[in-house]
């Protein structure tokens, strides 16, 4: 096996994805069904099972995104969404000692966009934000080629910017269509999918919020290029006008000129993301 194998593992809503990365291609793939309402070390041991799915292959390093606030230098997992179990988790102590290999642990967002820069439409520049719109609103940075996490993993969360009367979150995520319509993203996406006028509005409502968090962005960061990825992404084109009209009064007219806004179309980009940890650490040690 290459000395550029790693392992990613994606520790999503419903399922737990996993796969090996060799050179930087995705080699294989396996998933399973996550324990939602099992015991912390029953969902533990169903990580165990499925990283041993690849005991064949000779890997050097395991990242893992999570959905969750994380310790990134002790890889310590807190109060993991949609796993009431998991409050707190040494994972990054447990797997290091159960599988003798380097663990890196960081936030899910952080790992999307880590995963494009090595793996997506990032390759080709220094400064990005992963946007992953879904059920929340998160972002990842990648600051002169390398994640950006902040001292306590919780940099680019635009999201919890105060907006309106509430934050970010609120309306630039499948909580806006829930809040101020009672109708889930899904839904909202099926109907305008067979043209329903509500739901185009909604979407169209939903855009310019979305200009305003970029702008919060752009000034933030001032980044090469957004990706958009999550749920979200695939109802681009019903919001993608508005949210463009939204920054046109943008006040630096070479900034939104020169800036790319792309939407994330890497297969399995959470799994390769996570794997692009191991890559990230190796890029910290070579420097």
């Amino acid at each position: 096996m290459s000395k550029d194998a790693f392992l990613g593992i994606d520790m999503g809503a419903t399922n737990i994805r996993a796969g090996i990365v060799v050179d930087k291609q995705l080699l294989v793939c396996h998933s399973i069904a996550v324990s939602r309402d099992g015991s912390a070390q029953d969902i533990l041991e169903q990580i165990y099972g499925l990283v041993e799915k690849f005991s064949m292959y000779s890997f050097n390093g395991i990242g893992v995104g999570v959905p969750s606030v994380v310790d990134e230098k002790n890889g310590i997992v807190y109060d993991v969404q949609n796993l009431p179990a998991w409050k707190e988790v040494h994972l990054k102590e447990l797997l290091e000692t159960r599988f003798s290999t380097s663990v890196f642990v960081n936030n899910d967002a952080n790992c999307f966009a880590l995963g494009e820069k090595h793996f997506g439409k990032g390759r080709e520049v220094e400064n990005l934000v992963g946007l992953s719109i879904g059920s929340g609103l998160g972002a990842g940075l990648i600051i002169n080629g390398r994640l950006y996490s902040g001292k306590n993993c919780g940099a680019g969360e635009v999201g919890m910017l105060s907006y309106k009367d509430g934050v970010m979150e609120e309306f630039c995520s499948g909580q806006f269509f829930e809040k101020f319509y009672n109708v889930n993203g899904k839904k909202a996406f099926q109907l305008a999918t067979i043209g329903d006028e509500k739901a185009l509005d909604m979407y169209t409502q939903f855009g310019g919020h979305l200009a305003k968090a970029l702008e919060n962005i752009i000034y933030a960061y001032d980044p090469d290029m957004i990706i958009i990825g999550g749920a979200l992404k695939n109802a681009f084109p019903f919001y993608q006008q508005s949210m463009y009209d939204g920054l046109k009064n943008f006040p630096y007219t070479k900034t939104i000129n020169t800036l790319k806004i792309h939407i994330s179309e890497t297969e399995n980009i959470a799994v390769l993301g996570a794997a692009a940890l191991v890559l990230n650490s190796i890029h910290k040690i070579s420097s």
